[in-house]
């Protein structure tokens, strides 16, 4: 049955109105229905004043230079490719869905890739193209999306830009001066490495928080992790307590995707426990205490910060821009392979092959790692940063003292628990790259030496009981699957040497969904 056939269409999704007493549960309350009045009734009346009488608001996203390329043919004239008929038709769509069902139907599109100011004002003028006027344009809050290391340095720049364009100061004006600003977490790992990318983020956060403040703007942070290591996974809660002063504010906004959605609330009594969890720390996180904490600390190490920033970033580019690295990255994992099984919401790449890291996209760069059982993208230059600093006693109390470090090194701990050296080995056996292979194993081993001395344990894992019995109880059984996997890999590539007709995908596609089911954390 059609929704709009049992109801009708703008009950589905509605503006926000309030609840007036005088109806629902306050006339039951009137006529003495105490308990009728105070159980699901009350609580459906509760849900509706937060969140709106609607099911779902719709968010768009597109590429930047996708609509420099749009705008770029409408102005040139002439007959308009598939592409930019695509974007035009998806602003006309946002249009008649808000009017149907109201402006919060479809009211954000953000903007991957934003690069300036330019980007944003970019959106604004397809629309008015689309539409053909501004006054028939659909509503619009435009959410830049800051994801390269180059980006998120001058996002505080491009938004200040942004800011004094005449459609964002219009849109400031009508919402009470309040700004959604979404960060990637994918891309940003890929460019310089996670141990860089993540004090990148942090310090973006930071700067940014500081220029809304300075602005009286109404900051919202979107933060888009993902589950794996390298995307920003690992406890949300310890992940939102970590954020700068000022960045949260009772604000937090994140993205569930992968295997993590059905892990977190694929289980209701789960589920619970893990909204409660993210609640509390948003409301924790803002408060004078946590503030004061992570301030003082990011001041105290930051020297610290600063040469593990260095180091980790030239290892990573020591691996990464090494001659033949990209397709040797395509070789030693199932990257190819995934791209052709029928995975995920993107192609696996941007172009017809991988040439060079810019070529492929941030997700299967993380999943192809996870599942080769190196999991590199999640800790790829810690060991070298940490032994850089070489002083034990320092990195423990930056371990004790500062929620981001013990953040770090937590998750990489969890990504070192799901590697596994004997795999690795054989994965990395698939192509005759022996210098890549030992900058890989060597940086592995490095890393969980100084990752155990680093938080004081005796195995990776040690202090978090409950977690590392459930990875050695469920790894024997990915053990199984991903010498499977190894099998149907060194098959496809024979067949496909030989006649590419005869590669049969089918055991690969199993091993694939068994093994990021196994690992969790692959989303």
């Amino acid at each position: 049955m059609r929704p709009d056939a049992a109801m009708p269409p703008r009950l589905l999704l509605a503006r926000r109105t309030p609840v007036r007493p005088e109806h629902g549960a306050g006339l039951l309350r009137a006529a003495g229905a105490h308990r009728a009045a105070n159980g699901e009734l009350q609580n459906l009346v509760w849900q509706v004043e937060t969140f709106g009488f609607h099911l779902a608001e719709l968010e768009v996203r597109q590429h930047s230079q996708v609509h420099r390329t749009a705008l770029a043919e409408v102005r040139a004239g002439g007959e308009l490719s598939p592409m930019t008929v695509e974007v035009l038709d998806v602003f006309r769509t946002v249009k008649s869905l808000q009017d149907r069902y109201g402006r919060r139907a479809a009211s954000r599109y953000i903007v991957s890739f934003t690069q300036s100011s330019e980007d944003i004002e970019n959106v604004f003028a397809l629309a008015e193209i689309a539409l053909g006027s501004a006054e028939e344009a659909p509503v619009l809050d435009v959410i830049p999306l800051f994801e390269t290391f180059a980006d998120l340095t001058a996002s505080t720049r491009i938004l200040g830009e942004a800011v004094e364009t005449a459609h964002v100061r219009s849109r400031l004006a009508a919402t009470g001066r309040k700004l959604e600003v979404m960060l990637g977490y994918s891309d940003s790992s890929k460019d310089v490495g996670p141990v860089s990318a993540t004090f990148a983020l942090y310090d973006a956060q930071a700067r940014i928080a500081d220029w809304a403040a300075e602005n009286d703007i109404e900051l919202t942070l979107f933060h888009g992790r993902g589950g794996a290591m390298g995307r920003g996974g690992g406890p949300a809660n310890e992940a939102v307590m970590a954020q700068p002063p000022g960045s949260v504010d009772g604000r937090f906004k994140i993205t569930e995707q992968g295997e993590v959605i059905f892990a977190q609330y694929g289980n209701k009594t789960i589920a619970a426990r893990h909204i409660e969890q993210m609640a509390a720390a948003t409301l924790m996180a803002s408060s004078p205490s946590n503030e004061t904490l992570n301030a003082s600390a990011a001041t105290r190490f930051a020297s610290l910060a600063q040469t593990m920033d260095e180091v980790s970033r030239e290892r990573f580019f020591t691996l990464v821009k090494a001659d033949g690295f990209a397709q040797w990255f395509a070789a030693v994992t199932p990257m190819e392979e995934i791209g052709l099984l029928a995975l995920g919401s993107r192609p696996a790449r941007r172009g017809l092959s991988v040439e060079s890291l810019e070529d492929l996209r941030a997700i299967p760069w993380v999943f192809a790692w996870s599942q080769a059982r190196i999991n590199l993208a999640g800790w790829y230059g810690l060991g070298s940063a940490l032994a850089a600093i070489g002083d034990v006693e320092i990195l423990r109390e930056a371990y004790a003292s500062w929620p981001l470090f013990a953040a770090m090194i937590k998750n990489v701990e969890m990504s070192l628990a799901k590697t596994d050296d004997t795999i690795a080995k054989q994965y990395l056996a698939l192509a005759d790259r022996a210098d890549l292979s030992a900058l890989v194993l060597d940086e592995m081993a490095l890393t969980r030496t100084w990752v155990l001395a680093t938080s004081g344990s005796t195995d990776v894992l040690g202090g978090r009981p409950v977690l590392s019995r459930a990875v050695r109880l469920r790894s024997p059984y990915v053990d199984a699957l991903s010498l499977l996997q190894l099998r149907a890999l060194r098959g496809i590539r024979r067949a496909v040497e030989s006649d590419p007709a005869d590669a049969d995908h089918r055991l690969l596609l199993l091993s694939v969904n068994g093994i990021a089911a196994g690992l969790q954390n692959t989303g």
